[in-house]
């Protein structure tokens, strides 16, 4: 799966990646979480767009969002029949731009975050599907998930799911809902080839949403592991299904 992830490259060379008109100017984000605002490339009117989403996809049939459970993530292999995301995969694909992500692995009974990107330190385009939300009054929420597929057998060192992540030289085939047909969408919602990818262990900071800086990518040593899984282990909560409007942070 995918819960966390990193844009730190600069907004320009990003529009010049992905092509759209628009000019958003943001700061780097190391530690973008679900419910946040995040950015979506999409096509309207036979042109690229930039345009921020909340990060947990909202079918537009719910009626309650606060008694819904969070979908941040889309299965490849059950997309095109799931209710939420059946209509969305044909009519409303995006593409999120992202410097990499994180993902957490059992290490001697702890949860070892490690951060991963792209072995040539390029961008990245996750595959995303949206929907926009209307509620009982007529406010409206643009929401998104991220597309996943099985991992490859390098990442599968890390966990069985991976973002989808779509090249530049397919931006275009993923992007065009011109029609309702999905075949030639289909081959790209995949894992990515092994070694594409490569990753490291890195602080244990990250689990907090407030820490948001770039110390958080740098890679931890054996002895810094160690020390960590010496720590007391905090309490935790049970986490609560977010609201649209519960607060949690923006983009920019």
């Amino acid at each position: 799966m995918c819960g966390r992830f990193v844009i730190t490259s600069a907004p320009a060379a990003l529009r010049q990646l992905f092509g759209y008109l628009d000019q958003p100017n943001f700061p780097p984000r190391y530690n973008v979480a679900p419910t946040q605002p995040i950015p979506v490339v999409l096509v309207d009117k036979g042109a690229r767009h930039f345009q921020l989403m909340r990060w947990g996809l909202l079918p537009t049939w719910v009626k309650d969002p606060r008694g819904f459970t969070l979908l941040i993530n889309a299965r490849s292999e059950t997309v095109l029949e799931k209710p939420a995301f059946k209509n969305a995969i044909r009519r409303r694909r995006g593409l999120i731009p992202a410097d990499g992500y994180y993902e957490w692995k059992a290490v001697d009974g702890r949860k070892q975050p490690h951060f991963i990107h792209r072995a040539d330190g390029q961008p990245l385009g996750f595959a995303a599907v949206f929907e926009t939300w209307v509620g009982p009054n007529g406010e409206e929420l643009d929401t998104v998930a991220i597309v996943t597929a099985a991992a490859s057998e390098d990442l599968a060192a890390l966990h069985d799911r991976v973002p989808v992540t779509i090249s530049p030289d397919d931006f275009e085939r993923w992007l065009d809902c011109r029609g309702d047909e999905v075949d030639a969408i289909l081959p790209l919602m995949i894992a990515p080839r092994i070694g594409e990818f490569a990753w490291h262990p890195v602080s244990t900071r990250v689990n907090r949403v407030a820490n948001d800086d770039e110390q958080l990518v740098l890679p931890i040593s054996t002895e810094e592991m160690e020390a960590q899984a010496l720590r007391p282990k905090k309490a935790t909560r049970k986490a609560a299904v977010a609201s649209p409007d519960d607060g949690q942070g923006s983009l920019f």
